[in-house]
C-alpha cells in the first residue's frame, strides 16, 4: 500500500494539471464563439463570461497542481555548481525539473490570467489582437503535469536514494 501512494499522488497532479488544460483550450473555445471584429491587427471583441470563469478555474487549478507538487515532492536545493556536480542524477534532474516547472508556472499562470481577464469586462474593448492566451496556457498546464510528475518522482527518489546511504553509513 506504501508503494501505491506515491503513484497515486502522481496521478492527481497529472489529473489536475489535465483537466486545467482542458478548461484552458475550452476557455479559448468559448471566446471563439464570441463576437469579434478584426481589422489587420486591431481587434473589437465582445468578452465571454464563460470564457472568463473558464480561464480563471484553469490558472487556479494549474497553481493548486503546482502547489501540491512542491508540497509533496519536499524542496531540493542545490545552491552551487559544485554541489550540482557532487550530487545524484535523481537530484540533478529533480532540480532541473523544479526549475522548469517554474518557468512553465509562471508562463501558463499568465497567460491564463491575461486571457481570462480579457473576458472579464462588461462591455466591447478593441485593442492589438491577441490571440490564444488561454489555449496556449492550457497547453502549458500539459506540458506543467509532465514536469511536476518527473520531479516528484526524481525527488522521492533523491530522497530514498539519501536515507539509504545514511542508513549504511550508520550501519543500520
Amino acid at each position: 500500500m506504501a508503494k501505491a501512494i506515491p503513484v497515486l499522488i502522481c496521478l492527481l497532479i497529472v489529473v489536475i494539471d489535465v483537466v486545467a488544460g482542458i478548461l484552458g483550450i475550452e476557455a479559448e473555445a468559448a471566446q471563439n464563439k464570441g463576437k469579434n471584429l478584426r481589422f489587420l491587427f486591431i481587434e473589437c471583441k465582445e468578452p465571454v463570461h464563460q470564457a472568463y470563469r473558464l480561464g480563471l478555474a484553469a490558472a487556479i487549478l494549474l497553481g493548486l497542481a503546482h502547489t501540491i507538487t512542491i508540497l509533496l515532492g519536499g524542496c531540493i536545493c542545490i545552491c552551487s555548481t559544485e554541489e550540482f556536480r557532487r550530487s545524484s542524477r535523481n537530484k540533478q534532474l529533480s532540480a532541473g525539473t523544479l526549475i522548469l516547472s517554474w518557468i512553465i508556472l509562471a508562463v501558463g499562470f499568465t497567460m491564463l490570467i491575461v486571457g481570462a481577464l480579457s473576458n472579464s469586462k462588461s462591455r466591447v474593448t478593441c485593442g492589438i489582437a491577441h490571440h490564444n492566451f488561454l489555449s496556449t496556457g492550457g497547453i502549458l498546464c500539459f506540458v506543467h503535469g509532465v514536469l511536476s510528475a518527473a520531479y516528484y518522482v526524481s525527488a522521492s527518489a533523491s530522497r530514498w536514494e539519501e536515507d539509504g546511504m545514511i542508513r549504511r553509513e550508520a550501519g543500520v
